[in-house]
């Protein structure tokens, strides 16, 4: 797709993410997703035209079984997939920009408290997270209530977002 019509560019691959799920590419990679009360970290250096994204569900699982592996459901988890693909690649956390988005809160009515709200806890951790590993955050879209589609640009570090708040579920789709 191209960055202002969302047609399909020739040479392109484009991922899809599903809830858990991680990618890191290089120029020839758009990834996108679907988001509610999950939330989304890109990140992406403007340097090599490398990237990434994550879509986690949870901040986190608190203790990791005995060997198992990273698993991308959780917030911290996720991020340190991300962070393993930037360590192989030598580089410093700080030529990354991050972006964030979602976090929604998908229940308005039944969840007012903070601690029942998953998307609050969620970019809790998004921010936690990057601010622990100094990646500077060029953007974000977090909160509110509804649903985001994303696509990154892996060749441009863009990312373009559709939301759609709750109130305008019953309506058309806007994309």
């Amino acid at each position: 797709m191209n960055a202002v019509s969302g047609a399909p560019v020739a040479g392109i691959r484009e991922v899809f993410l599903h809830p858990g799920d991680f990618h890191f590419g290089d120029a020839d990679t758009r990834i996108v997703t679907l988001l509610g009360s999950c939330v989304s970290i890109t990140v992406w250096s403007p340097r090599q035209r490398v990237g990434g994204m994550c879509h986690f569900m949870l901040p986190s699982r608190g203790v990791i079984p005995e060997g198992a592996g990273y698993d991308g459901r959780y917030g911290d988890e996720a991020m340190l997939m991300l962070m393993k693909q930037i360590w192989n690649l030598g580089a410093s956390p700080m030529e990354f920009q991050a972006k964030v988005f979602g976090g929604a809160n998908m229940f308005p009515l039944q969840c007012q408290r903070k601690e029942m709200n998953v998307g609050d806890r969620n970019i809790e951790m998004a921010l936690t997270l990057l601010e622990r590993y100094e990646i500077p955050i060029k953007a974000k879209h977090i909160g509110g209530d509804g649903h985001r589609k994303l696509m990154l640009d892996i060749w441009s570090g863009d990312v373009w977002l559709k939301h759609q708040p709750l109130t305008e579920t019953r309506k058309e789709p806007r994309w």
